[in-house]
């Protein structure tokens, strides 16, 4: 099926136009349960039509907590056709990190599910003051203190058909459709704001690039909480009439298993996805001559791994690409016609429209091609900027325009990036961002911790994992394990340190700011870099 040049570029037009152009195709399928195009969009209205019952707003907050299923799918085109803004949550989340961004984007509404990562939401949120939140809704199961996701819908028997149809069409481009929340170097979440006709246009953009298809069937095992899940997910299957798989809990077995069954050829993932594929002496149990699409990121690549993808687990096409919440989630991408050894060493050059250099990040000014540079990205990708946040949103992106990323890259003469570092010195774990500045404030809070620093050591398949230093106060006895568990205590397991490594003091500078490169040297003695 050929795309329309005029894509519309606002949630509730997008789902219109789709189910006109793809009707009766499945666009998920979910164990036994199909949905076509025609049936997202209704169950999409109806659910705009609750979110209109229950007072939801134009410019209001819906926060969801939830893994991938289609009821996630079905809430977020209702929430976001009627010009509510979209808080996804990460399911990894403590209660009282969950409720600091509930609290922060004043959400109105949650709708969540029996039981996460961290155990289950409505009892961790039990204790938690949160005089925004006027609804807690159950997406599936039920619980005493919430409402169940059809008892929700039942509201839209009440709201009039012109009513609704005039908030659909009241929903522009240019309005907000989502609030991400990523953290930053303070370690404090920042909610970013981001367009439906950015969200629209940028993986419009990007399911070119890759060669997206109609025909596809897409697993999404990425988490719908990640843009990767979301807009790079379910959103591009949509644009291009794939079939979505939604995967509620990652098993390599399952998977392997769905990937035969369901004929997947799309499977995108961080590098870890497909070495533990690759790993699984049971993989040749399987068919998986259907896989066509991979899309990887997030962490190093092999040139290998790359090959292998392509040799053994038979992908027609793999690429990797780059981006950061700030920028809708794209910056650059490689071309599937690019070698192994370009898709695996870069992260591939700025997408159609958008423009990237490597810039003195003193000045601004591009550095010659071949040296390190501050990666800095202008275009229709560029965030709105953070919610409620104008300081930390004037230091990211310039009067220019330029949004300053904080990683740092070289760039080639034909315009390919490769990131090197990164100047907020974040890791990578497994595709997830970690933050050190996040975990060490943490760790300051365990009795008996006088300095802490932690920094990303490489570990096969996670791709990062933590390592902290900690200084212990004058007679204080700790141990890795006390260390450990409070961490596990307070934060989502993937910001939990995986080494521990206990010092007299830790490397300063004539400023007294540790210096990270020094414990990256010890972390290498210890056979950890």
């Amino acid at each position: 099926m050929s795309q329309s040049p005029s894509l519309p570029l606002s949630l509730p037009a997008l789902i219109a136009w789709a189910a006109d152009e793809y009707n009766d195709k499945t666009a998920i399928k979910e164990g036994d349960r199909r949905v076509s195009y025609d049936e997202l969009a209704q169950l999409g209205c109806r659910a705009a039509a609750a979110f209109v019952a229950a007072g939801i707003e134009k410019g209001d907050r819906v926060a969801i907590w939830a893994p991938n299923m289609t009821e996630w799918i079905e809430a977020a085109i209702g929430l976001e056709s009627v010009g509510a803004v979209l808080v996804p949550l990460n399911n990894r989340l403590q209660g009282n990190e969950a409720a600091d961004i509930l609290r922060r984007s004043g959400a109105r509404i949650l709708l969540t599910y029996t039981r996460l990562e961290k155990g289950e939401p409505l009892a961790m949120l039990a204790s938690e003051d949160l005089p925004a939140l006027e609804h807690r809704v159950l997406l599936r199961g039920s619980a005493e203190r919430a409402e169940s996701w059809d008892a929700f819908l039942d509201r839209a028997d009440g709201v009039d058909i012109e009513v609704l149809e005039a908030r659909l069409a009241s929903v522009e481009p240019d309005d907000v459709a989502d609030m991400l929340f990523t953290s930053g170097t303070t370690g404090k979440p920042k909610g970013v704001l981001c367009t439906h006709r950015q969200n629209i246009q940028v993986f419009k953009t990007w399911g070119d690039t890759v060669g997206l298809r109609s025909s596809d069937n897409y697993l999404i095992i990425n988490p719908f909480f990640h843009t990767f899940g979301y807009k790079a997910g379910w959103l591009a299957a949509i644009i291009f009439g794939s079939t979505i798989l939604p995967v509620m809990a990652f098993d390599k077995e399952a998977a392997m298993k769905q990937i035969e069954a369901d004929k997947v050829t799309m499977l995108p993932g961080a590098p870890s996805l497909y070495e533990m594929l690759l790993a699984d002496p049971a993989r040749d149990n399987y068919d998986l001559s259907s896989l066509r699409l991979g899309v990887t990121g997030a962490a190093s690549v092999p040139v290998k791994l790359v090959k292998d993808m392509r040799d053994v687990l038979g992908f027609e096409t793999v690429v990797t690409a780059y981006g950061l919440t700030e920028s809708t989630g794209v910056v650059s991408i490689c071309r599937p016609d690019d070698d192994a050894e370009t898709i695996a060493t870069t992260s591939g050059r700025a997408i159609e429209g958008v423009e990237v250099k490597c810039a003195n990040p003193e000045t601004g000014d591009e550095v010659p091609r071949g040296s390190e540079g501050e990666i800095w990205v202008r275009g229709y990708n560029v965030m709105l900027g953070y919610f409620d946040m104008p300081e930390a949103t004037q230091e990211t992106i310039t009067e220019e325009g330029w949004l300053r990323t904080g990683d740092i890259g070289v760039m080639d003469e034909r315009g390919y990036l490769r990131i090197t570092d990164r100047l907020k010195d974040m890791y990578i774990m497994n595709g997830e961002n970690v933050y050190p500045a996040e975990v060490e404030k943490t760790l300051y809070g365990l009795e008996g911790v006088a300095q802490v620093a932690v920094i990303g050591v490489p570990k096969a398949p996670q791709g990062e994992v933590g390592m902290a230093f900690v200084v212990l106060k004058p007679g204080a006895s700790l141990d890795k394990d006390a260390v450990a568990a409070y961490a596990a205590a307070n934060l989502a397991r993937y910001k939990v340190p995986m080494h521990v490594a206990f010092v007299d003091s830790l490397p300063l500078n004539a400023s007294g700011k540790v210096v990270k490169p020094e414990l990256k040297k010890l972390a290498r003695e210890q056979g950890l870099g």
